[in-house]
């Protein structure tokens, strides 16, 4: 194998891996091979649960010493969708126009072959004083079991200390460099049920018609705000995404309605504190119901201070742009890695990802391979 200092191969090899949550298919082979080249020790790591599929994982790291700078993501991808409709076939790795096409190729195999060109680029000429990892999982798209947070408790276990980690999530709405994700909302996903008399249409005092209930508990929950946000998060926000009463007859009052809401909300709240506060809200209704949360993510926030302040530096440097700060978005695996040191996202443009004919541009590769170098220049220091 040559010095693997080339993002754009790296990325085609890792496309030309179907890794379809929860199949490997070889994509963590491509990371730990190039990573071995390199002189890093890697380690495979496989977990399971019963009722859940295995995963493959991997932890890989250069060095000793301190500080322990980590990079981590996931190879794991959704399904391509409609392959009629990609320009390319999706796991062919194909470049046009400029550009990398194939899914993963922004969320998020391109910011890994970052990752390893950075690293190589690195390694090409200097020696770290500190230490260098990669902590890649396969469960990020699905789940999240059997990854990311398997493998911190492993590295627990070893005595492996993580001092600072970059995740390369797709962090950039349109420009490259334009922001750095410092934390994220937490995730809360609510089940309504209300419960009814079936009947006829024609007779509605016989029955009890759940669906005004349930309108009217929708309506408490979101017609006022849940809050107003905070100094680095926006006001929470509450979307129904479904209402269902599963009646296929016009002339029939159903049994029960149900809705699902999803709650993107703020670091003033906790998942428990927010479900209080919406249950609450459905209490003053004043009629029964079933309320189930599941799916949880807390917020959080890596507050800027000194890894923040050279991230930043780094991209106005490298890019000429000046990143925002900013909270946004939805969950990703930082909310683990949260727990055991700093941690900041920063990758690629998301416009496509999760879309038919995902794509990056073949100069954002390059860039953001400096951003990374840069930083393992500066973070972990040449001997």
């Amino acid at each position: 194998m040559t010095f693997p200092t080339d993002p754009v191969a790296l990325a085609q090899s890792l496309i030309r891996c179907p890794s379809v949550t929860p199949e490997d298919n070889g994509a963590l082979d491509v990371v730990a091979a190039a990573l071995t080249h390199l002189g890093f020790a890697c380690h495979r790591l496989r977990f399971e649960e019963p009722g859940t599929a295995p995963v493959d994982n991997l932890y890989a790291r250069l060095g000793d010493g301190a500080p322990n700078l980590a990079f981590a993501g996931h190879t794991d991808v959704v399904p391509p969708g409609d392959l009629d409709a990609w320009r390319v076939p999706p796991f062919a790795g194909e470049v046009q126009g400029g550009e990398l096409y194939g899914r993963g190729a922004v969320d998020m195999k391109g910011a890994i072959a970052c990752f390893v060109a950075a690293a190589a680029r690195f390694l090409r000429e200097h020696r770290p004083t500190g230490s260098i990892s990669l902590l890649i999982t396969g469960d990020e798209e699905g789940p999240a079991i059997n990854g990311t947070r398997k493998v911190l408790g492993w590295l627990k276990a070893q005595g492996e200390t993580l001092d600072a980690c970059l995740v390369g999530e797709p962090t950039n709405p349109t420009q490259l460099g334009e922001m750095v994700k410092i934390g994220r909302r937490g995730s809360l996903t609510g089940h309504l049920s209300v419960p009814g008399v079936q009947g006829h249409a024609a007779y509605p005092e016989r029955a009890d018609n759940p669906i005004p209930k349930l309108l009217a508990m929708l309506q408490a929950l979101s017609s006022e705000p849940l809050d107003g946000g905070s100094e680095h998060f926006q006001p929470s926000e509450l979307v129904i995404t479904s209402v269902d009463v599963g009646n296929p007859a016009a002339n029939v009052i159903p049994a029960a309605a149900r809705a699902t809401f999803n709650v993107r909300f703020s670091d003033r709240y906790t998942a428990r504190t927010l479900e209080a506060a919406l249950r609450t809200r459905l209490d003053a209704v004043g009629a029964d119901y079933r309320l189930e949360t599941g799916g949880n993510a807390e917020a959080f926030l890596t507050t800027p201070g000194a890894f923040t302040d050279l991230l930043e530096a780094l991209i106005e440097q490298e890019l000429a742009v000046v990143p925002e700060l900013s909270t946004t978005g939805g969950t990703s695996d930082a909310r683990f890695i949260k727990d055991v040191c700093p941690v900041v996202e920063f990758g690629l443009v998301g416009e496509t990802i999760h879309q038919v004919n995902e794509r990056v541009a073949i100069a954002d590769l390059e860039a953001l391979t400096r951003v990374y170098q840069a930083l393992i220049a500066n973070y972990v220091r040449a001997a």
